[in-house]
């Protein structure tokens, strides 16, 4: 049978094919964004506690109602906006899902999204299967800063939606209020959206607050805001996030969203609901963050790499050019098969794959995984 495909250019995830290599040489693998060590013993608890109770059927399809009135709790205290936990809050099967139902739900043929790169790359396919057409605005190296005139350029009448990705992946640089300022100008007589990926909210360092539009009355009123329980808690693998938005974006989001997957884990939702009790639980993750970023950077002093310490995220970047001439890919195949480390080579987050020799490596590792990792990272070059 001939199948048309609906993305003839895209093939399996570069964070499938780096753990599948990391785990085929036996590499330590600081390639895909998961941590290495256990998430709360209470929370674990919690989930159980919840299933012994019998929370184990379908949740209400726009979540779990104590869990949406604790984010809106939440993010009010952090930001100083309420959204409706009723109308304005949904539970999500992780942050990517979150995001396809977004660009699934607003984005029409013919539609163009402003996106900045190198940029997580869900956001092109989730466009491209639309029947959209991604415009990329790439981050200024080597800070990774927008240019805003750059920006007003690609705006016409076909603008339909703009990403933003604060704090970063996979660059780990950060909005400032500079930014979501301008942002606000350029959009303000426009019917322009903003998708908004959050899913670092709480992973922000050396003194830094996270911009999130939630700080923006202007913003909101456009936008869909997306977070994630899978970094803040250490979960990736529970799959369990949400998204924020004014009532009339929400509506039509929960009409596509009913039909992806209905509602999401429901004795994780009981579980993390009562764990965002004890504000401590996330309030703490940017020191928890910051130590192992500082650590991992330690280590690599008087190295051959070079680097700018990422602002957010549990990534970081280094750049390689004073070892090898070899493209970021080829570098990190090498890389895994030889020295028995896997990282992410950065140019497979641009459209035209460029390259400047940079690999993104993930910290949110053990002191030990971190010490061993570093140690055959320095033999390379030698």
């Amino acid at each position: 049978m001939v199948i048309r495909s609906k993305l003839p250019n895209v093939g399996t995830t570069i964070f499938t094919v780096m753990t599948q290599m990391a785990n085929e040489y036996n590499a330590i693998n600081l390639s895909q964004g998961f941590p290495d060590f256990q998430c709360s013993e209470k929370l674990i608890s919690l989930v159980e506690k919840y299933m012994r109770k019998g929370y184990n059927q379908y949740a209400p399809m726009q979540g779990v109602m104590s869990l949406r009135e604790i984010i809106s709790r939440k993010t009010e205290d952090l930001y100083g906006y309420k959204f409706d936990p009723e109308n304005e809050i949904t539970i999500t099967a992780g942050g990517t899902q979150a995001i396809y139902t977004a660009i699934t739900t607003f984005i029409k043929e013919d539609d163009e999204v402003i996106v900045f790169e190198p940029a997580y790359d869900s956001y092109i396919p989730s466009i491209l299967v639309n029947g959209g057409h991604p415009i990329y605005v790439p981050l200024k190296y080597p800070d990774y800063q927008i240019d805003w005139d750059e920006v007003k350029k690609m705006i016409n009448a076909r603008t339909r939606m703009i990403i933003l990705n604060t704090p970063q992946n996979p660059t780990g640089t950060i909005f400032s209020n500079n930014d979501m300022e301008m942002l606000t100008k350029l959009v303000s007589s426009t019917k322009i959206m903003i998708m908004s990926d959050e899913v670092y909210e709480h992973i922000v360092f050396d003194g830094n607050i996270h911009q999130s539009i939630s700080r923006y009355p202007k913003l909101v009123e456009r936008s869909i805001i997306i977070s994630s329980f899978g970094k803040t808690f250490h979960t990736t693998g529970w799959k369990m996030g949400y998204c924020l938005a004014p009532e009339s974006i929400m509506k039509e989001f929960r009409k596509i969203h009913q039909y992806l997957v209905f509602s999401v884990n429901t004795p994780v939702q009981y579980a993390v609901a009562e764990f965002l009790e004890d504000k401590n639980e996330y309030l703490s993750l940017s020191s928890f963050y910051q130590e192992k970023r500082d650590y991992f950077l330690d280590l690599l002093k008087g190295s051959k790499y070079k680097f700018t310490a990422s602002k957010g995220t549990y990534f970081q970047t280094l750049d390689y050019s004073s070892i090898s001439d070899e493209r970021d890919k080829d570098f990190a195949v090498r890389l895994t098969k030889e020295n028995g480390v896997a990282s992410t080579p950065v140019s497979v987050f641009y459209h035209d794959n460029l390259n400047l020799k940079i690999l993104r490596f993930c910290f949110a590792k053990s002191k030990e995984t971190l010490e061993k990792a570093v140690e055959k990272l320095l033999k390379v070059g030698k």
